[in-house]
């Protein structure tokens, strides 16, 4: 058998390229790793970490108010942008050394450029060809503005999070995870933020009394949100835009901010050429070892729109180097994966919604209670709760717990142990909570909801 340069080459330094790189290097295997921007991919540079940052700064102005509630005498406050993304950079860089440190300690040949494939074992890379036994694409995802007219005047989650000074007034289009945690991120940093989302209810996907419960407390909050309605054009005015519909009013604003989708960053790199089948978004098909139609390559995280979360990449490219390297052969459970959106309030959700049992032929009780959050009551704050749990009838095994509130992600990484253990509403029921808090919830919920049909006819 011909000799190799490496025995991996790992296209794409993002969560799940560098934990597959890494622990493939630990078991002794020659790994090159191929990154044309920063180590650490959409997660740690463009992603949940830098975002979640912004997110805890927009908290603060709600913090600041409560606080009175509770004695303080709070002064004139305001908000620095700058620092705020200066420091954000600050901390990003260290991330990134401390990456850099990991693939080193590994013994990972880590390659700056864009890397394409050009055999079963082979990529070119700044002129270069390297051959590997086995290739990993790992090159993540990246968002998407639809073709319409103006779109170059959008910006994207990319864009947002260094965006030199913070715009009066927002418009943010889309109705999924990213368009409301930065609806929340820029109305807390004082923003005026209308949130267009052309279908009828945010967050898609999710348990419908979720999006039904956050979507009321963003409006409470004072974030405008537009249903029914897709913009047809961005228009440049003066020192904004005006985004147009096909019906209604257009929208003045200062900044539009698509966050429509994202797809699977893989054009380009040679897939089609080799036969590697994909999808029409591009995703990389592959099987449950994250193998693609062609032996020697696989794929693992976004590049796969299997299960698009930074745990899961991980996970899968930790996977794949046990399976290959590691003499641990495993495949990647994709059932019940806890998942938070950073809204304000934030969303905490693990396992089935009430929607997604029933249409898989579950006869499910639902547990459901909303209350106000014991911090607010003396802060004088209309914000609620929301928890949920779906309970298969038949054998009483909890399917999905769900939660909008303080807290919720937290609090269902907990959760999520028990759902993935399989375990009943009434190992729920003998849990003692703790007790003042709002997690004792979830053992204390008794009283079922009423069957959608016994609703319609009170």
């Amino acid at each position: 058998m011909p000799q190799h340069d490496y025995d991996l080459f790992v296209i794409g330094a993002g969560s799940g390229g560098v934990r597959a790189a890494r622990i493939s290097g630990g078991y002794g295997a020659r790994v090159a790793l191929a990154e044309e921007s920063r180590v650490g991919g959409t997660c740690v540079m463009r992603g949940c970490v830098p975002k979640k940052f912004l997110v805890y700064a927009a908290h603060f102005a709600e913090d600041f108010a409560d606080a009175k509630g509770y004695g303080w005498t709070v002064g004139h406050v305001r908000h620095d942008w700058k620092k705020l993304i200066r420091n954000k950079n600050r901390e990003l860089d260290d991330l990134e050394q401390g990456y850099l440190g990991l693939l080193k300690r590994a013994n990972v040949t880590l390659i700056r450029g864009r890397a394409r494939i050009v055999a079963p074992d082979a990529v070119e890379i700044l002129g270069r060809r390297i051959t590997a036994r086995t290739i990993l694409v790992a090159t993540g995802g990246w968002p998407v503005i639809p073709d319409i007219a103006g779109r170059k005047y959008a910006i994207t989650s990319n864009e947002a999070l260094d965006l030199p000074k913070l715009p009066k007034r927002i418009a943010v289009v889309g109705g999924g995870y990213i368009a409301v945690e930065f609806a929340g991120i820029f109305h807390g940093l004082g923003a005026h933020v209308t949130l267009v989302y052309r279908r009828d209810l945010i967050l898609r996907g999710f348990d419908r009394d979720v999006r039904a419960h956050l979507s009321e407390e963003l409006k409470k909050k004072g974030i405008a949100i537009s249903y029914g309605r897709e913009p047809t054009a961005i228009e440049k005015r003066g020192k904004g835009y005006r985004l147009r519909f096909a019906q209604g009013r257009p929208i003045d604003c200062d900044l539009v901010m698509y966050a429509t989708g994202r797809a699977p960053n893989t054009r380009n790199l040679g897939l089609e050429r080799l036969g590697v089948a994909t999808a029409a978004n591009g995703a990389v098909k592959v099987d449950q070892w994250s193998r693609s139609s062609v032996p020697s390559i696989y794929a693992v995280g976004d590049a796969t729109d299997r299960l698009n979360l930074t745990p899961v990449a991980l996970m899968e490219g930790h996977a794949f180097a046990d399976t290959l390297y590691g003499n641990r052969p495993r495949p990647v459970d994709h059932d019940d994966v806890p998942s938070a959106v950073f809204s304000q309030p934030p969303v905490g959700v693990v396992g089935l919604s009430e929607e997604r049992a029933r249409e898989k032929g579950f006869a499910v009780d639902i547990y459901r209670t909303a209350f106000t959050p014991m911090k607010f009551d003396l802060a004088g704050r209309d914000e609620r709760t929301l928890m949920k749990l779906v309970v298969d009838r038949a054998g009483g095994r909890v399917l999905g717990a769900h939660m909008v509130g303080m807290d919720a992600p937290e609090i269902i990484q907990g959760i999520g142990i028990a759902v993935k253990a399989g375990l009943t509403k009434a190992q729920f029921d003998r849990t003692i909570g703790i007790h003042p808090t709002a997690a004792e919830e979830f053992v204390t919920m008794r009283t079922k909801v009423a069957e959608p049909a016994a609703k319609a006819a009170e």
